[in-house]
């Protein structure tokens, strides 16, 4: 039986699945969160809610079937799934376009009232990388199946438990020189998590419909500066040298060879697009949901992790 305060969400066990789980419990939502392992993430995801408020399904098997079942509980769906790199071959076409056009079509033969979907900004000119345009092909098939569905684009999210700031605070406490890419002169929109899970709170709350909205923090920062206010945070001075292609993409295919590469040769290719709002949408500020947290001073809550001092180091004031 479909219960009309029940939120539906795929990829539960990542840093926005957590934080929409906490939203949404804390404000009377019950939660159905999928998760293809239940013995791996529940625990993690369990304690992300108070008791009563939360159930866990666990999935295999992502066919029509089993997934009707599971939106035949619920009034609103949330897909987060998504990947940085892949580890197999045509991955990001089969997590990014037809999982998401899987679960669309299923949403709206299971007449839910809301659909939405969390793909990328920026990719729309990035057509050399497989990671962008299988996401665009997601929205594109999204929008056809469930005409209805919420698109959301947002920049980087970072926190935490994000693999982008954690990552780059525990490489530049043991590498001396930092390679900029591109010159580090990419641009960036980068939104707390938990400003993005405001978003997506609102949008349920709000009941809106049929939009694309690119989600944007208040800053627009170049990656050297993100570079150098992590830098600042951790109490670190690292030299910042901009290298030719040549060498960025040796770069690239030496990290491939990492368990979780830090960064792969189809993200460098990202790398030479903006991540910012290309006026095509509507963006979060558009329609009054403000996103406020700094990303100087949001990291610089957690930062002490990778500190010399821990959470009792001195500050630097100042780095060159």
């Amino acid at each position: 039986m479909k219960n009309q305060d029940s939120i539906l969400i795929f990829g539960s066990s990542g840093q926005i699945g957590k934080s929409l789980i906490r939203k949404f419990t804390k404000n009377n939502y019950k939660v159905i969160a999928v998760t293809r392992s239940i013995h791996q993430k529940g625990y993690q995801i369990k304690t992300q809610s108070n008791y009563g408020y939360l159930e866990l399904e666990e999935i295999n098997s992502f066919n029509e079937e089993n997934i009707s079942k599971l939106m035949e509980k619920a009034s609103v769906c949330i897909n987060l799934i998504g990947i940085l790199y892949e580890k197999k071959k045509n991955q990001f076409d089969l997590i990014h376009s037809q999982l998401p056009s899987l679960l669309s079509k299923v949403a709206l033969n299971n007449s839910l009232d809301q659909f939405i979907h969390l793909s990328a900004l920026g990719i729309e000119l990035a057509n050399d990388s497989r990671y962008a345009m299988s996401k665009l092909e997601g929205e594109q098939k999204v929008r056809k199946n469930f005409p209805n569905s919420i698109i959301l684009k947002p920049s980087i999210v970072y926190s935490v438990d994000d693999n982008f700031t954690t990552n780059f605070m525990s490489l530049l406490n043991i590498i001396p020189v930092m390679p900029l890419y591109y010159g580090g002169k990419t641009k960036f929109t980068p939104i707390h998590v938990s400003d993005l899970t405001n978003i997506i709170f609102e949008t349920v709350q709000k009941k809106i419909v049929g939009e694309t909205i690119e989600c944007v923090g208040p800053q627009v920062l170049s990656f050297k500066e993100m570079i150098l206010k992590i830098l600042k945070s951790i109490n670190k001075k690292r030299l910042l040298l901009p290298i030719p292609l040549i060498f960025a993409k040796l770069n690239a295919k030496l990290f491939e060879l990492m368990p979780k590469p830090l960064l792969t040769m189809d993200q460098l290719k990202l790398l030479k697009y903006d991540n910012i709002i290309s006026k095509n949408y509507k963006t979060n500020f558009d329609i009054k949901m403000d996103a406020n947290k700094k990303f100087e001073d949001e990291i610089n809550k957690y930062s002490y992790n990778w500190t010399s001092g821990g959470q009792f180091s001195k500050k630097i004031d100042k780095l060159n």
